[in-house]
């Protein structure tokens, strides 16, 4: 049965979820000014009950429990106002909804972000329009072991932008051995490995000392930490590889974080498993600039001198 809907029938309700870092003045001014130009435009507007809390809104935004069902059941987008660490926990619920997110960069660097503070008016028109696109970023999934390839399987995660190995113990190295199509690769003593994406390729994983990868490149990306080994470079994959760290039973135990959110203790001779994610993360995009000039701009590279053609 066709359904036809006639110019009398009420237009569809459209609603937008916000999360915001209310612990940042800048935060909850963004959000107020960001819901009264979607309310103005006939949005609904939905929050996070603990951070509705803290946000001076209006008696027409909707606060939700993040236990409820719903919580961003019949939403069209998520605007997150925030910096590095905000966003990532905005992919934790555009990963687990399908729903693309916006992110507005109230933080350092950003590169998540899509608008920057002073950008507000104009992310209220580009919402009110659709006028966005969507892009999806590759995820990895995790696999935590309990002892060898053939281990009982005692945890499981993803991330967006890396799951980092790292040692517990500050006083004593980290040893692991890493191995990539289940061969391995090198053993060595360190602070840990990395094992990012892309994405991620501009977050910890560069700090540690990897390549920058431009988010069109499929790959894997694994990183060691500060390793005490004369072969501990990194290393870029095919993203059909699995990528697998293990640590040596004699060693301190380690742990495990997921985006530098989610955190687990590995037992001793852990082997922690990744793989190319199932379920990517929708991103809203406003901007068509090349990812170098995003680059540029976001590490603040000098240029000068450059003589190209202008773009």
């Amino acid at each position: 049965m066709t359904t036809v809907t006639s110019d009398s029938d009420p237009a569809p309700q459209r609603t937008v979820f916000l999360l915001a870092h209310t612990g940042r003045p800048a935060a909850v001014r963004s959000a107020e000014l960001l819901v009264q130009g979607l309310l103005r435009h006939g949005l609904h507007v939905r929050v996070l009950a603990d951070e509705a809390r803290d946000l001076p809104l209006p008696e027409a935004v909707r606060a939700v429990h993040p236990e409820q069902e719903d919580v961003l059941s019949g939403c069209e987008l998520i605007v997150v106002l925030g910096g590095d660490g905000t966003l990532l926990r905005g992919a934790e619920f555009a990963r687990a909804s399908g729903v693309p997110m916006l992110g507005v960069n109230l933080g350092r660097v950003g590169f998540l972000a899509e608008a920057e503070r002073d950008d507000l008016d104009r992310v209220v028109q580009r919402v009110v329009a659709r006028d966005y696109e969507v892009e999806e970023r590759m995820t990895i999934d995790v696999l935590v072991r309990n002892g060898g390839s053939d281990g009982e399987p005692v945890h499981t995660d993803w991330a967006l932008n890396e799951a980092s190995v790292e040692k517990a113990a500050r006083e004593r190295m980290l040893e692991v051995v890493t191995e990539v199509d289940g061969r391995p690769v090198s053993r060595f003593g360190g602070d840990g490995v990395v094992c990012a994406t892309p994405t991620g390729s501009t977050a910890y994983a560069f700090s540690a000392g990897g390549p920058v990868v431009w988010p069109q490149v499929e790959a894997l990306l694994m990183v060691p930490i500060s390793a005490h080994a004369l072969f501990a470079k990194p290393l870029v994959t095919s993203p059909a590889s699995v990528l697998a760290v293990e640590v040596q039973p004699q060693t301190p135990n380690g742990v495990l974080w997921c985006d530098g959110r989610r955190t687990v203790e590995l037992p001793a001779g852990a082997r922690v498993e990744v793989r190319r994610g199932a379920v990517p993360v929708r991103l809203a995009r406003l901007h068509h600039a090349l990812f170098t000039d995003r680059l540029v701009a976001k590490f603040a590279l000098p240029v000068a001198g450059w003589r190209g053609a202008p773009h």
